[in-house]
């Protein structure tokens, strides 16, 4: 069966990155709540932003150990149609908030992903990323695609260290529900290149194209 892999791009600050990612294909828009991140955004600019975001594009909100208020505060506020969840939070946390939520897992050797993906069995999607002690996300490495499921894979979203020049393999290897991508279509922290992002989306059709082949 050709299935087109969904492409999310996330750590949008700016108005021009957002329309560029939509004009581009991109199925969601990621923007993160999580002060320490060089892409973080305020509530206000997150407002902006998703006033300029057309129907049937999803806008994701990322926060990492978020006070469940801070979690309300921002939804009342931003129209966000799901939440990711990086940090430690608990499957009941993730659902109480009656949005659909994302819950990622960093992604190391000894890591049962069939056991968190049943722990968190209420999850629309798991993101899988690269472990990095020092960040929640963002760390601009891939993982060993090894270590994920094949019962797996048509469940989650592919994300750490993805670029133009990888994501065709990624996608034509793993078999994602989902790729997310950040820092690989960027020319600094937070600033978008239009030209990267075109390339990523192009990867990720010729990922496709060589999984419908085989």
């Amino acid at each position: 069966m050709n299935r087109r892999t969904r492409v999310k791009i996330c750590g949008l600050t700016r108005e021009q990155d957002v329309a560029d990612a939509v004009a581009l294909g991109a199925d969601a828009i990621g923007l993160v709540f999580h002060a320490p991140s060089p892409r973080a955004v305020s509530v206000e600019l997150a407002a902006a932003l998703t006033a300029t975001v057309p129907a049937f594009v999803t806008v994701v909100g990322l926060f990492v150990d978020a006070e469940a208020e801070r979690v309300r505060e921002v939804l009342r506020r931003v129209p966000l149609g799901a939440l990711q969840f990086h940090g430690r939070e608990e499957p009941t946390y993730c659902a109480a908030f009656g949005h659909p939520w994302i819950k990622a897992l960093a992604m190391r050797d000894g890591i049962d992903a069939m056991a968190e993906a049943r722990r968190y069995g209420g999850a629309a999607s798991l993101l899988l990323d690269t472990f990095d002690p020092r960040v929640a996300g963002g760390t601009g490495r891939r993982f060993d695609w090894d270590l994920i499921p094949a019962a797996l894979a048509g469940r989650i979203i592919l994300a750490g260290g993805l670029d133009a020049g990888n994501v065709a393999a990624a996608v034509a290897r793993v078999q994602p529900h989902a790729v997310d991508v950040s820092g690989g279509v960027e020319s600094a922290r937070g600033i978008k290149d239009r030209l990267k992002i075109a390339e990523f989306m192009q990867g990720v059709r010729n990922g496709d194209q060589t999984r419908s082949n085989d």
